[in-house]
């Protein structure tokens, strides 16, 4: 039977918060995780202040975004062989420090050239505390007796993914209106220099937390084993991958597409709330993915929610009106937390624990990516032919990854076919992916 079996008792946001340890790493993981979503829009209203153009504006963020999404695995990989801790340190020291020359060079009338130079080590040493708080929560849910996995903890995992995407959408929401408004009210350097505040101090405090750091190569006598691999060479990593570029694609060609779509008719305030909206229905998504029993295997689940992304995506370029705009991009939203969600919760049954924050940075660099490349693409589509034209971007970028998922969908087959999770009171049964 293809369904998977799930336990009699619904698991919500409760019981896996009373997991003991988790909000030691959950508060000061948040703090340090809003700079995320402040880097991008705090370089944007800054270099645009100092040198009067978008364009230049949104090619140092390009370059932050395509930067952090090469180097962010590379520390993911690090993290995994010498821990969080290692690896969180000195990366908050070097941003900040990184986004500090940024600021200054701005400020003081640099070329562009040194501002892309600056772009690049900002970008590279973006603190990766999201896939560092799920590699967390995939350790202390997994945590039993030796040789064996909790059928309980196995059954929060996917409540926990709904969680952090959840966590993501907000810190997404919030930490743009915050730069802004401090860019806008107290100075133009205000948002990034409350972004490099943030994650320096957030960053400490989150690595202060050793008891729910995930064992590491190192640490658990890996050093003289095999030769540490790279989760990418897990083929369903790099399907995941694909998949989450589509994702960013719909991210960043929404951000341009709608501020293109709003100065067109006339009512430029009104960007902020159709894409408030789109991040409304991925947060309501999230939640509502954490606390649905579901009856049928994460695979399938994310081939359903991304043939439904990639539907809705492919209409938004047919859209001329704002009511509709803002209810096709609800749609839109509705079913990204889905797609991400069960991804994350598909990768950390592909890779050893060994391997787990190097997997997830691969799918958060993916998005990032996605994003960066979409902005470029759908900005030139934008000021060549029109608004509607960007909406273009997350049409193609979603149904190419879908095609990528469906022909590829045999390597989302986890690598341990021996797991379990509780049906009622000390019953177990196999889980099934489809």
């Amino acid at each position: 039977m293809a369904s998977t079996v799930v336990s009699e008792k619904r698991p919500g946001y409760g019981q896996l918060l009373r997991t003991p340890g988790a909000l030691s790493f959950l508060l000061p993981g948040f703090a340090a995780r809003q700079p995320f979503a402040m880097l991008t829009i705090g370089i944007v209203l800054l270099v645009q202040h100092t040198t009067g153009s978008y364009g230049s504006a949104g090619a140092v963020a390009a370059v932050t975004g395509v930067s952090m999404a090469l180097f962010a695995p590379q520390g993911g990989k690090l993290a995994d062989r010498f821990g969080q801790r290692a690896v969180l340190l000195p990366g908050v020291l070097v941003h900040s420090a990184s986004v500090s020359l940024l600021v200054a060079l701005a400020l003081a009338g640099a070329p562009m050239w040194a501002l892309f130079l600056a772009a690049v080590p900002a970008g590279a040493s973006v603190p990766q505390v999201g896939p560092m708080v799920r590699a967390r929560w995939a350790a202390i849910l997994g945590r039993t007796s030796p040789g064996e996995k909790s059928a309980k903890g196995l059954s929060l995992l996917p409540t926990a993914a709904a969680f952090e995407s959840v966590t993501d959408e907000f810190t997404f929401v919030i930490g743009p209106v915050l730069a802004t408004a401090l860019c806008t009210g107290v100075h133009p350097a205000a948002g990034l220099i409350a972004e490099a505040s943030l994650t320096l101090i957030g960053g400490l405090f989150f690595a202060a937390q050793r008891g729910t750091q995930p064992p590491h190569g190192l640490a658990a006598g890996q050093a003289d084993a095999e030769p540490h691999r790279s989760a990418l060479s897990v083929p369903g990593v790099r399907v995941l991958a694909i998949a989450f570029l589509g994702i960013g694609s719909v991210f960043g060609g929404m951000q341009v597409s709608l501020t293109a779509f709003s100065e067109e008719i006339g009512n430029p305030g009104i960007n902020g709330v159709l894409y408030g909206v789109f991040a409304a229905g991925n947060m309501l998504a999230g939640v509502a993915m954490g606390a649905v029993a579901w009856n049928i295997g994460p695979r399938r689940r994310l081939l359903l929610g991304y043939t439904g992304l990639a539907i809705t995506a492919s209409l938004l370029w047919s859209v001329h009106s704002a009511p509709l705009l803002g209810a096709l991009g609800l749609v839109v939203g509705l079913f990204i937390a889905p797609a991400l969600i069960t991804g994350y919760t598909i990768v950390e049954t592909l890779v050893p624990a060994s391997a787990r924050t190097e997997a997830f940075t691969w799918l958060t660099g993916a998005v990032a990516l996605g994003q960066a490349g979409a902005v470029t693409v759908a900005g030139q589509l934008a000021d060549a032919h029109g608004a509607s034209t960007g909406f273009l971007v997350p049409l193609g970028g979603t149904v190419l990854a879908l095609a990528t998922l469906i022909a590829l969908r045999g390597h989302l087959k986890p690598r341990d076919s021996g797991r379990v999770t509780a049906r009622g009171i000390g019953h177990r049964v196999p889980v099934s992916v489809d």
